[in-house]
């Protein structure tokens, strides 16, 4: 159940970063569970002092979304060259 509740939370994170980072037409539902679930590791690591938080909460929702906006930005610098 765990593992299912990962992915919903994933894709929305994931959704949510890629419309504030204009790139929702360029991604399918899979790549934003990807970039939502790579965001919140990310944005575990670089806000949660190297640990990773498994429980969601707020808080923890925001740093997903930042980790995940943060992803998104450094793929459009290395494909595009602009962070948008």
């Amino acid at each position: 159940m765990g593992l299912i509740i990962w992915l919903i939370v994933g894709g929305v994170v994931g959704w949510l970063a890629s419309l504030l980072m204009r790139t929702d037409a360029q991604q399918g539902i899979l790549l934003n569970i990807v970039v939502g679930i790579v965001g919140a590791f990310i944005g575990g690591l670089i806000f949660g002092a190297g640990t990773i938080n498994t429980v969601i909460s707020l808080p923890s929702f925001l740093v997903s979304l930042l980790g995940a906006v943060i992803l998104l930005a450094l793929v459009n610098l290395l494909r595009r060259g602009t962070v948008r």
